[in-house]
């Protein structure tokens, strides 16, 4: 458990469209307790429609979001300790989420993974070679940040990656 650090303007632009839009708007423009309440809610909404988007879930899995503090709230129990990072990452690689604070726990416990924040420039060979020492091993961070990521050179500055134990 834990605060994780993003790059707030980075990531999957999910507060930009629907509910969490028209929150957001009505918010910014008659800032009531009621509508920050509305817009925090329908983002936190959002988070959470992206991580079951992906493919990840866990018991209880619950997302709160304070858009004062650009801080994600993650709840739930993980089968393991890669569906947990997995489920904080979907959640701080959104666009506007600077924090997730990690309230999650884990069924089966295992060593946690490292974290690298995309470079301009960088790619999964470079990111390897860094981490581990060998660029052959990039399809090691690949596996690990499925389903996020789609295709290995679909990597952006700012994107927080899992770097799992070899």
């Amino acid at each position: 458990m834990g605060l994780l650090s993003f790059i707030k303007d980075a990531g999957e632009k999910l507060f930009g469209r629907g509910e969490a839009k028209a929150a957001q708007d009505a918010a910014a423009a008659q800032p009531s307790a009621e509508n920050v309440k509305r817009a925090n809610d329908a983002a936190g909404e959002a988070i959470m429609g992206y991580i079951k988007a992906v493919g990840l879930s866990a018991t209880g899995l619950t997302v709160t979001f304070d858009g004062a503090s650009h801080t994600a709230t993650v709840y739930g129990v993980a089968d393991s300790q890669e569906i947990k990072e997995k489920i904080l990452l979907s959640a701080g690689n959104v666009e506007g989420v600077a924090q997730v604070n990690d309230m999650m726990t884990v069924s089966r416990a295992a060593p946690e993974a490292r974290y690298y924040t995309v470079q301009r420039g960088d790619n999964l060979s470079k990111v390897a070679k860094e981490m581990y020492g060998n660029a052959n091993k990039y399809p090691a961070i690949f596996e690990a940040n499925k389903p996020m990521l789609q295709h290995p050179d679909k990597i952006y500055p700012g994107q927080v990656l899992r770097i799992p134990p070899l």
